[in-house]
């Protein structure tokens, strides 16, 4: 009988209560028993505490945050994220530190600000010796890999195991085999690993998805917005590709469900920067730089919760850095700041996590270069810093017109048709603008001339001012050197 019952729970088909069920009722020795236990002890994994944790990173590509549930959307259908925020916590003030993709990727990657990193124009790279998060994690004994979208430079400075997929998605055929890295994650059963799921959407050309899913009659737009019969139709096809990515959202979790390894997997969702209709993406404004962020940790993250800690990309790498066991605040990033300063431009936010504090910052910054983007602008810089309830915008070229791919669009023609004021608005812009971001969450009323705001602007001002400093950020004259930023401008060997 004794026999049976170590072949039974070696098996797990008596768990330990059982067991001491039968220690209690006399049916099986003391000395067995105690045996049995030393044993599994012995065999099985260590416990949660004492494991590093799987960190798995899906970023959507081009998503304004308000259009998913678990942040504030009744429009758009995302059931697999509003899973994932029900089982987490919802970061309510992360903020991106640039509008466009390739410097969002790398500012997060590097824990760096994109001028201090010299990835600050789209399409860009970082300076040379500068280090990245998988270089960070391999050091505390992760595998490390990225499936999906790169959009990072030079590839040599990002040493991870790349799984497939593209930069860009023009609907064709599969877009991401996730089954890559589900078999990823098998292989990596004795091992802690980082995997980044980088998706194409809801990137346009928003081709993907149901696109009958969504009536544009029946859609409400923002009050930024011109009301418009295209604008109404793009943004159905934009709804549809939002439900095709919650879908993916949900492969995802389906993979770590499998895995048996749930409880120890940390799942990051973040929504990068805004979607490219005008005053979004491309720009300083709320819309193009406040970011939705879910993160679920089981154990260990209360689920269902939210916290409103500003924080900013910059903070991701050193978190994951700290959740890995290792210590940011001691990390050599590879380059100084303005300041003289070697290390990260983020701090771990591992205690808003856990709900042991709702601070981590009281400003957060962003920046902006036309310059090198398609169809940008010869150079319309713009720079920000933002406090819980007020957003600042220095525009360095505002005498200059604001260009991007928006201005030539069917879309942006169709705005300037009924509404020339708002549209005309998107390219010609003050100096300076502030915004009361409470009062006004989709900056329509700036008050940079107003006198009561005269303190409020010196100070965030004054704030923009030392962070372009640290930055080593000189303003016109970095802006006038982005081409230099960028891989296809370099000279060839």
């Amino acid at each position: 009988m004794m026999a049976l019952l170590l072949i039974g729970f070696m098996q797990n088909k008596i768990n330990m209560n059982s067991l001491l069920k039968l220690l209690i009722t006399g049916v099986c020795p003391a000395l067995v028993v105690l045996s049995m236990l030393a044993f599994s002890m012995a065999d099985q994994k260590p416990k949660q505490g004492d494991q590093k944790p799987n960190i798995i990173l899906i970023m959507a590509d081009d998503l304004t945050m308000y259009d998913i549930a678990p942040f504030g959307s009744k429009q758009v259908y995302t059931p697999n994220l509003k899973r994932l925020a029900s089982e987490g916590v919802c970061l309510d003030n992360m903020f991106n530190m640039v509008p466009v993709c390739s410097p969002t990727r790398q500012s997060l990657l590097t824990g760096l600000g994109p001028v201090r990193n010299g990835a600050y124009p789209n399409h860009t790279m970082i300076y040379d010796g500068i280090k990245t998060l998988p270089t960070y994690l391999q050091a505390l004994g992760y595998r490390t890999a990225i499936i999906g979208k790169k959009h990072y430079a030079p590839e040599s400075a990002y040493p991870f195991e790349f799984l497939g997929g593209r930069d860009g998605d023009n609907g064709q055929g599969k877009d991401v085999d996730l089954l890559k890295a589900e078999d990823y994650i098998k292989k990596s059963a004795n091992k802690p690993y980082f995997l980044m799921f980088a998706s194409n959407q809801p990137h346009e050309p928003w081709n993907r998805g149901n696109q009958q899913a969504y009536n544009p009659e029946k859609i409400k737009l923002n009050p930024n917005m011109v009301d418009t019969k295209l604008t109404r139709k793009q943004m159905a096809k934009y709804f549809a590709e939002i439900t095709y990515l919650d879908s993916l959202v949900g492969v995802c979790l389906d993979i770590v469900e499998r895995s048996g390894d749930q409880e120890n997997t940390v799942i990051m969702f973040a929504t990068e920067q805004g979607n490219s209709f005008p005053f979004s993406k491309w720009t300083l404004y709320d819309q193009g730089l406040r970011s939705g962020f879910i993160v679920r940790w089981p154990g260990k993250i209360k689920p269902g919760t939210r916290n409103p800690a500003m924080l900013q990309y910059a903070d991701i790498t050193p978190t994951m850095i700290d959740l890995a066991g290792g210590d940011p605040a001691k990390i050599n990033t590879g380059v100084k700041d303005g300041n003289g300063n070697s290390g990260f431009d983020g701090a771990s936010f591992e205690k808003v996590l856990l709900g042991e504090t709702d601070h981590q910052r009281d400003y957060v910054f962003g920046e902006h270069t036309t310059r090198g983007i398609i169809q940008g602008s010869n150079a319309y810089g713009m720079r920000s810093v933002r406090s819980i309830n007020f957003l600042y915008i220095e525009n360095l070229n505002y005498e200059g017109v604001f260009k991007n791919t928006v201005i030539n669009s069917a879309l942006f023609k169709s705005w300037m048709e009924k509404n020339p004021t708002r549209a005309t608005a998107y390219q010609k812009r003050p100096k300076e603008e502030l915004y009361d971001v409470i009062k006004d969450p989709f900056n329509l009323h700036n008050l940079a001339a107003d006198p009561k705001f005269k303190t409020i602007k010196s100070e965030l001002s004054s704030k923009l001012a030392a962070f372009m400093k640290q930055q080593n950020d000189k303003g016109l004259a970095t802006e006038m050197d982005a081409l230099n930023r960028q891989p296809k401008h370099q000279p060839k060997d």
